[in-house]
């Protein structure tokens, strides 16, 4: 199984605060059965991580699954929030895509709204040959109140991924629908763990591919899966058609 959102990168953002702390996650991983993770520490106003920290980070966790002698492949990456420098800075070798050499890149939303330059940077971001995939959307309060946006940015070329925990409820049971309404719909491509820790940002991959496989079925989880290793391998993913989704209210998440 392969994680591309994860947050163990030790020390830099609100993930993993010290080595300890990334060797547990990492032992949590294993037993997940997760073998590849792509990182993806915040790149946002709060924190400024870029590219040359986030390599060194990630020469430090390797050696630390050296060390222990664990079966898990670790591999650099970012997760952006959306700005209007984005592509200035890409450019500038400020950013990371998923294995620092995949076309595939982690963009994420003010957890409040949709930004309404959105579309326009996801246009220049596949001008330039990157590969927008929107993290966590069904956490994503203006996507809450009007879901046909993810739908507009998928029918653009944008990709999504939602988070293992919406899928096994552990945002909560509304959250939890809004994610299946979104799978049902073609409104997904990935399921990640966006872990933080072993403790309330867990990696619920297991659970949550169980879950596919129970309210939907195993070729989806199947299809989940290759995507994964398509972000990887940096080899295109060819989407099934998305169809869009009106809510009436879907109101008092957060």
């Amino acid at each position: 199984m392969i994680d591309i959102h994860c947050h163990l990168l030790p020390g830099i953002d609100d993930g993993a605060k010290s080595p300890e702390d990334t060797l547990v996650m990492l032992k949590s991983a294993v037993t997940e059965g997760i073998t590849t993770i792509a990182v993806s520490p915040h790149h946002n106003p709060e924190y400024n991580n870029e590219r040359p920290l986030i390599l060194e980070k990630v020469k430090e966790v390797r050696k630390i699954v050296n060390e222990n002698h664990l079966p898990i492949e670790i591999l650099p990456g970012q997760e952006v929030r959306i700005y209007g420098d984005l592509l200035k800075d890409y450019v500038a070798d400020k950013l990371v895509t998923s294995t620092d050499n995949s076309h595939y890149m982690l963009v994420e939303f003010p957890s409040d709204h949709a930004p309404r330059y959105a579309k326009e940077m996801f246009y220049e971001m596949k001008l330039e040959g990157l590969q927008p995939v929107l993290v966590h959307p069904e956490r994503n309060t203006g996507i809450i109140e009007q879901p046909n946006l993810l739908y507009e940015y998928i029918e653009q070329g944008v990709l999504s991924q939602i988070t293992a925990s919406s899928i096994t409820g552990h945002f909560g049971k509304k959250i939890q629908k809004f994610s299946f309404q979104l799978i049902e719909h073609n409104l997904t491509h990935f399921i990640a763990s966006d872990a933080h820790n072993v403790t309330s940002r867990a990696f619920k991959m297991k659970e949550a591919f169980e879950q596919i496989r129970d309210e939907f079925d195993t070729e989806l989880a199947i299809y989940y899966e290759d995507n994964a290793e398509a972000v990887i391998a940096d080899k295109m993913i060819y989407p099934q058609p998305a169809s869009s989704l009106k809510i009436k209210k879907f109101l008092g998440i957060f």
